[in-house]
């Protein structure tokens, strides 16, 4: 059985069916095997790597020497395998950057990508459907015969096994919408996803990686960890993601930028860098890079738009830091 995706239509200002299944055909799979493969990724990434269990699922990134970004991924293990679930443009160009180092240790990394169907569910019944169909399922992550299930909140990401796919997909009768519906609820949620064209721009703060337990303060060195650190602990971050949702007149370049609003009647200034977007007939939900005193009622637009108008989304979690 073949996975066949539909296009159903849909809006960002209506309501989705109560289940919604996305085929993420945007994402993709770096799989880290070896007797130090646990080990390599853990002195590389921003989140601790030797305490995460076989059931849980955490958000990371792997950054520069300059503590800049080149990744941002979900990171969870199925077998012998330490997974990092990321953009496939993003992988393409960081897959390199983590092998050059790997060399030096007995760990193999691979984009294992083609040889896994990655689905999204959501909507207000998918949890419902996913105990249906599998079973109790743990907060964080679920082995399920061919794969695992990684859960955030009421949304869940199936990560099946080629060979397990005809069993899931005689699971589902409604139409698989494609990837866009599952960025719309991506950027909804605030979450960091970093593409290709962000590589080595932002320190993990900057795109909120803290608020989604994405950096370990406590374990040891890995690359970038000074200038993240130092961001914590002596203040030096001055920029965190927003979420803003508006309309546009044009298609959005992937080079777009966003413009704020003066005071009133002295015209726009470049406010900061667009990470993540979804646009539907005119529509447009956005996550941005924005100086992090950027109030709630900045008017916004796109910039070589000037029809365009965005406001701010409240985040749904808090970047206020406990000491």
């Amino acid at each position: 059985m073949t996975l066949t995706v539909s296009q159903p239509q849909w809006s960002l200002t209506e309501k989705l069916p109560p289940v919604v299944f996305c085929q993420l055909s945007h994402l993709g799979l770096i799989s880290v095997t070896g007797e130090q493969g646990r080990s390599f990724i853990h002195g590389q990434v921003t989140t601790d790597i030797s305490s995460l269990t076989d059931d849980q699922w955490r958000w990371g990134a792997h950054c520069d020497p300059k503590g800049k970004m080149l990744a941002s991924f979900r990171t969870f293990s199925h077998q012998e395998a330490l997974l990092l679930l990321m953009p496939k443009e993003t992988l393409a160009l960081d897959l390199p950057q983590l092998q050059k180092y790997a060399v030096f240790s007995k760990a193999e990394l691979v984009d294992d990508s083609a040889n896994w169907l990655l689905l999204g569910v959501t909507g207000l019944d998918a949890a419902n459907w996913m105990s249906q169909h599998f079973g109790e399922l743990s907060p964080s992550l679920t082995t399920v015969p061919g794969g695992v299930i990684l859960r955030d909140g009421e949304r869940f990401i199936l990560a099946i096994k080629k060979e397990a796919q005809a069993e899931l997909l005689a699971k589902i009768e409604q139409p698989i919408y494609d990837y866009s519906v599952w960025q719309a609820e991506e950027i909804a949620a605030g979450l960091p996803n970093i593409y290709a064209r962000h590589q080595g721009q932002f320190v993990p703060q900057m795109c909120n990686l803290q608020a989604v337990d994405g950096i370990s303060f406590t374990k040891g060195c890995y690359m970038g960890q000074e200038t993240v650190a130092r961001m914590k602990y002596r203040g030096g971050n001055k920029r965190a993601l927003y979420i803003a949702k508006g309309t546009a007149s044009h298609a959005l370049r992937q080079d777009a930028q966003l413009e704020m609003q003066m005071e009133e009647g002295e015209g726009y200034r470049r406010a900061g860098s667009i990470l993540e977007s979804v646009q539907r007939d005119g529509q447009l939900l956005l996550t941005a890079v924005l100086p992090n005193d950027t109030a709630m009622s900045a008017k916004l637009r796109v910039a070589g738009d000037e029809a365009s108008e965005l406001s701010l989304v409240p985040l749904p979690y808090s970047l206020d830091e406990e000491e």
